[in-house]
């Protein structure tokens, strides 16, 4: 009999598989990393085939861990980095070229003569995204263009394309020997080729950007009781298991967070930061510099999301690339020796500014030094821009829910919901403002006490940190676990979640007022930097 679910989480900076059982509780888990490539300013690439190794050593590492075997897992979900582009040859499994990590700007040009040639609001219209170098059509168009002989490989059926979700998952079922080529919603979302409101790639969008169809996965639930297909019996689970859960990195973490109902929300810190808020069956579109996306495909519904490009992944820049920290543990002991930043600000646009902002031609900045900073402060300036940005995507979410229910039916105070995962909530008495009552959070870096204390003081609301953090693969193994009837019920899962801690804010409004003026002054000056 099956006793558990497991989940690959295939991130920016490694993989991890983790193994739960019936009351979401991490039963194992084994993590590896991969290398990040950096051909030139501005690029970043990762090495499909060594992710795929990776995956496979922390099938069995975790799996050895437990002393579990294949017939003890009732399925396997996947999750991803999602946007990251892969193009192989379906019948050597050999990628063409390196992944195209959302992060890498290569194609600004691409985007900047989309928006030359007027189609950003026809994009935003389709997709619910701006037109940005962060999404995958502008990577496939630039493959397409760039490397030799695969346009026609393309058009011959011997390219196909994937984000990382469908490249494990093809070679999870087999590869070259029979894998199945799909992708889930949520995924399909984040490429700039899905239509939102038909659910079914665009024909015009297509193209637009000048890929051809037969390139692309099918399309699949996020949860699906069909199921995609079954592990190969040789592979690294070492027998046939249900593969039938898929969700982008960031709908998992929602799925994980139990953020079922429309007004619930959540916020992930891992290599980037992003905050979703669940929207219901109703698409939302964004004013105020958000993406609006599938949240899960089942029964759809959708969501607002802020996209942080850079968050965890200043810490590392401290750690590899400046080499003033050993590692990442070290930041919350360092932060804590200052009392505050000595007036530095350090915004880590490395590679543009995203939401709410949305300039590809921002570049990282610090400001405020004097013969005063010290290594201190800049650990401290690393980890407050992380809650800054937070703070600067939730107002503009505020901003684009409160007017979304307004538009819908007016301010009731009966919509409003109690319960203290929900982000928003309606101001009374027919106001239009909407007040953070408190944030759900996730990921690795939350276990930073510190970092979650400042999120609390620079937002002035309670921060909700749960018992199992890594719920973005946890937002995996339920979606699979779900199809194959591991979990019965929505409801099930809801029993599950727990709080650890909750971190209530300590700053008073003035110092908070005060540290916002000035990030804000900061990220003006990060703007148009390439221009």
């Amino acid at each position: 009999m099956a006793n558990y679910v497991a989940a690959i989480d295939q991130g920016t900076t490694g993989t991890r598989f983790m193994i739960f059982d019936h009351a979401g509780k991490v039963v194992a888990s084994h993590y590896e990393e991969h290398h990040q490539i950096y051909p030139q300013p501005g690029w970043v690439e990762h090495d499909a085939g060594e992710i795929w190794d990776r995956t496979r050593t922390t099938i069995g590492g975790a799996m050895a861990k437990a002393g579990v075997r294949a017939s003890d897992l009732a399925a396997i979900g996947i999750t991803n980095q999602r946007e990251t582009t892969v193009v192989w040859n379906p019948k050597t499994g050999e990628p063409y070229y390196h992944a195209i990590v959302w992060q890498d700007t290569r194609t600004q040009a691409i985007c900047q003569k989309l928006i030359d040639d007027g189609k950003a609001e026809f994009i935003r219209e389709r997709t619910g995204l701006p037109i940005a170098t962060y999404f995958s059509a502008s990577k496939i168009q630039w493959l397409l263009e760039n490397v030799p002989g695969l346009r026609a490989k393309a058009e011959m059926g011997e390219a196909i394309f994937g984000n990382i979700d469908t490249w494990v998952i093809w070679n999870l079922t087999g590869g070259k020997n029979g894998g199945v080529h799909i992708t889930d919603y949520t995924n399909a979302s984040r490429t700039m080729l899905l239509n939102l409101k038909s659910l079914d790639w665009d024909a015009e969008l297509l193209n637009l950007f000048g890929i051809p169809r037969p390139m692309l996965p099918k399309l699949r639930p996020s949860s699906d009781k069909n199921l995609y297909g079954f592990t190969d019996p040789l592979g690294p689970c070492g027998g046939r298991v249900s593969i039938c859960g898929d969700l982008g990195d960031q709908q998992a973490a929602l799925f994980g967070q139990v953020g079922f109902e429309p007004g619930e929300a959540k916020n992930t810190y891992g290599t980037g930061c992003f905050l979703l808020l669940n929207t219901g069956k109703e698409i939302v579109p964004s004013k105020s510099g958000l993406l609006t996306t599938v949240a899960s495909n089942g029964e759809t519904c959708y969501a607002l999301e802020g996209s942080i490009a850079i968050a965890g992944a200043a810490v590392q820049w401290l750690r590899d690339n400046l080499r003033i920290i050993s590692n990442a543990s070290e930041t919350e002991e360092i932060a804590q020796s200052v009392e505050d930043t000595g007036g530095v600000y350090f915004v880590p646009a490395f590679n543009g500014l995203f939401a709410p902002h949305w300039d590809m031609y921002a570049r990282g900045v610090l400001v405020g030094m004097t013969r005063y900073t010290k290594r201190e402060h800049l650990v401290r300036a690393t980890l407050e821009a992380i809650c800054y940005q937070t703070r600067e995507v939730i107002e503009a979410m505020q901003k684009d829910w409160a007017a979304h229910v307004i538009l819908r039916s007016g301010f009731r105070d009966e919509e409003s919901r109690s319960s203290s995962s929900e982000i928003l909530r309606s101001a009374q008495n027919d106001k239009s403002e909407s007040v953070l009552k408190s944030l759900k959070v996730d990921g690795g870096a939350v276990k930073n006490n510190f970092l979650m204390q400042l999120q609390a003081d620079i937002l002035g609301a309670q921060v909700v940190r749960p018992v199992v953090n890594e719920t973005t693969a946890l937002g995996a193994a339920y979606a699979a676990g779900l199809a194959v009837g591991f979990w019965k019920s929505l409801d099930e899962l809801r029993q599950n979640w727990g709080i650890d801690r909750i971190f209530e804010p300590k700053w008073d409004a003035a110092r908070r007022e005060e540290g916002y003026a000035g990030w804000k002054k900061a990220v003006e000056r990060s703007k148009g930097w390439l221009k």
